[in-house]
């Protein structure tokens, strides 16, 4: 008897190991909470195709728009956890919404397990070319003086353009008006057609336009100049000291998640954002990678923005409802 039960509690010591060891089994779904085409479903799925690649299993982005990512957000933290359900989520969803939302479905500090910041994208500041200004001081004059006249577009409430616009408000001390959209690219649409004047816009998104000639960039949001597009300047050196947004991409899942799980997720997302070939790719798409790439530093990053972002919505008075 004594050497059965030894030899049960041998067994049950190994099984988390061994499910580890063959994760993964089935599917693997990724939730996205906003429309195919914008960054984080662009980084989802360059990631899930790797992904296809390393395991010979099924990976699948599945689109879930709306709420500003919460609805996704809601089903991922709902998910069994067993490693086939992920989010992959800008700080929109985790970090912004639950700033603004009165009522949000998660606790994204306890609701999910963080597994690393998949990727990095700064915006540009874009206008329609019928606008005078021709670089970031000229604009910051321009909106000074035609503010209350003025709006800039962004694909959401609380999306990382969105906090982009507010930031610029607070550092001028403007109120330009907000005008969101179900997603970015219907912004662009807008922009394009001469409806709005003006947003912040991802990189990969809108740069084709600017390329075109079709929009006008001024500034970029990263702290240092773009590589893919040094010619512009960053707003920070354009007259705004510290001015650094970009839309994020977390990958999460439930918060339940067995750690071994977590750390065979992990060890293959590490090994794929460090292939040369894969980083090439990354950045010819306009994707910077991240320091925050484990699960520690991952969520040490997420505390962090909550507590910058907080302040640039309680200064700019930000509400969703």
């Amino acid at each position: 008897m004594r050497f059965a039960l030894t030899l049960f509690a041998a067994l049950m010591s190994l099984e988390p190991e061994s499910h580890a060891q063959n994760y993964p089994l089935k599917t693997v779904r990724i939730l996205v909470g906003f429309a195919p085409g914008g960054s984080t479903d662009l980084t989802a799925r360059l990631f899930a195709q790797e992904l296809n690649k390393l395991w010979g299993t099924q990976v699948l982005v599945d689109n879930r728009p709306g709420a500003s990512g919460l609805i996704a957000g809601e089903l991922t933290s709902k998910a069994a956890p067993d490693g086939y359900t992920w989010l992959v989520s800008p700080q929109t969803t985790t970090v912004v919404a639950p700033l603004i939302f009165k009522k949000v479905p998660f606790d994204p500090m306890k609701d999910f397990a963080p597994i690393a910041v998949i990727g990095s994208t700064p915006q540009l500041l874009v206008l329609h070319p019928s606008l005078p200004p021709r670089s970031f001081r000229e604009f910051a004059t321009f909106v000074k003086s035609n503010a209350k006249n003025l709006s800039y577009a962004s694909g959401g409430i609380g999306s990382t353009p969105h906090m982009a616009g507010e930031l610029l408000n607070t550092s001028l001390k403007v109120k330009v008006t907000h005008v969101p959209y179900k997603g970015e690219n219907p912004g662009v649409v807008d922009l394009l057609g001469g409806q709005i004047p003006y947003m912040f816009s991802n990189f990969p998104v809108v740069f084709p336009h600017v390329q075109a000639g079709k929009l006008r960039a001024l500034a970029i949001t990263s702290l240092q100049r773009s590589s893919l597009a040094p010619e512009f300047p960053t707003v920070a050196e354009s007259g705004i000291p510290g001015f650094d947004t970009a839309t994020w991409s977390g990958l999460y899942v439930p918060g339940a998640t067995p750690r071994d799980i977590i750390k065979r997720i992990h060890a293959d997302i590490y090994k794929i954002m460090n292939a040369p070939d894969f980083k090439k790719r990354m950045l010819q798409q306009g994707i910077d990678q991240s320091d925050a790439n484990t699960p520690e530093k991952h969520a040490a990053f997420l505390k962090s923005e909550l507590v910058r972002w907080g302040k640039v919505i309680e200064d700019a008075g930000v509400r969703a409802e």
